[in-house]
C-alpha cells in the first residue's frame, strides 16, 4: 500500500484527478474495451469530481468510453431524492462530462427483489472483466462503501445495516435528523473492492485522523475495514495534513508530497 500526504484538499484533489485522467487515458478505451471506474460519492470525493469535470471541459480527457459503477445506495430512497446517491452523481459529476447513460451503472436501492440486485451488479462488473480502479473515501469508522466493521474480506455486494456512527455521520445530509437517515444500504463487499486492479482511497479532514492512523499504522483489522488496503498490491491512500494528527511525525514525513 502507498501513502501520499498533501498539504491541503485542494492539492490531494488535482493531484487524484490528473492520476485518474492519465490512468484513463494510457489505457485509451474503446466502446469494445472501456475502462471500468469504481465510484464514491460523500463530501471527499467532491473536489475530485470538480477537477475531472474541469479536465473533461478543457478536453484533457473523455468519458465516452468509460464504464463506472458507484460504491452503493441507501435501500428505500428513489433515484430522484436529493439524497439518493444516483442524484449525488448526477449533480457533481455526471452532468459535466461526456459519458453516455448507457455507461453509468448504479444499485437500485428500490429493488423488489435486493438480494437479486446484488447478484446481477456483480455479474455486470464480472462481464466487463472487472473494475479497472476503484477510488473510493472513508468514514468515521474507515468503513469503505458501506462495510462496516465486521465486514469479512471474502464480502461481494449485499444487503448492510449500517452503523449507529454511520447514521449520525449522515445526519448532516439530512437535517442533522437521525430518523430521516436510511438504516439500511446496498454495498458493494470489500472482495469486490480489493479484486480492482487498482484502489486509491481519500481521506481528509480532523475528523478522519482516527481513521487515518488505524489503516497505516495498525496491522489489518476487520474492526477498522479500511485498513485491508495494505494487503492489496495496487492500493494507495490519498490523504491531507488536516487528516494526519494521529500519526507518528516519522510516517507523515515518510509520504508527505
Amino acid at each position: 500500500m502507498n501513502v501520499n500526504i498533501y498539504p491541503d484538499y485542494d492539492d490531494l484533489c488535482i493531484e487524484t484527478a490528473s492520476y485518474i485522467a492519465k490512468r484513463i487515458n494510457s489505457y485509451n478505451p474503446t466502446k469494445e474495451n472501456p475502462f471500468v471506474l469504481g465510484l464514491p460519492t460523500g463530501s471527499s470525493p467532491i473536489g475530485v469530481y470538480n477537477e475531472l469535470a474541469a479536465l473533461c471541459r478543457e478536453g484533457e480527457i473523455s468519458f465516452k468510453n468509460v464504464v463506472t459503477f458507484n460504491m452503493d445506495e441507501y435501500i428505500g430512497l428513489p433515484a430522484g431524492h436529493p439524497q439518493s446517491y444516483r442524484y449525488f452523481m448526477e449533480t457533481y459529476l455526471f452532468k459535466y462530462v461526456d459519458i453516455p447513460a448507457e455507461n453509468i451503472n448504479f444499485l437500485n436501492g428500490t429493488a423488489i427483489d435486493l438480494q437479486q440486485e446484488c447478484i446481477d451488479y456483480e455479474n455486470r462488473i464480472q462481464e466487463l472483466g472487472g473494475i479497472e480502479l476503484f477510488m473510493g473515501g472513508i468514514g468515521v469508522n474507515a468503513h469503505i462503501a458501506f462495510n462496516e466493521p465486521g465486514s469479512g474480506r471474502d464480502s461481494k455486494t449485499r444487503v448492510i445495516d449500517l452503523a449507529e456512527e454511520t447514521i449520525v455521520a449522515n445526519s448532516r445530509f439530512f437535517e442533522g435528523e437521525l430518523d430521516k437517515v436510511p438504516t439500511k444500504a446496498l454495498s458493494v463487499g470489500i472482495k469486490t473492492i480489493m479484486d480492482a486492479k487498482e484502489v486509491i482511497l481519500i481521506v481528509n479532514g480532523q475528523n478522519k485522523a482516527t481513521a487515518l492512523q488505524k489503516i497505516i499504522e495498525e496491522a489489518v483489522n476487520e474492526s477498522w475495514p479500511g485498513s485491508i488496503l495494505q494487503l492489496h498490491k495496487q492500493g494507495r491512500i490519498v490523504c491531507d495534513l488536516d487528516a494526519t494528527q494521529n500519526l507518528k511525525q516519522e510516517t507523515v514525513e515518510k509520504y508527505t508530497m
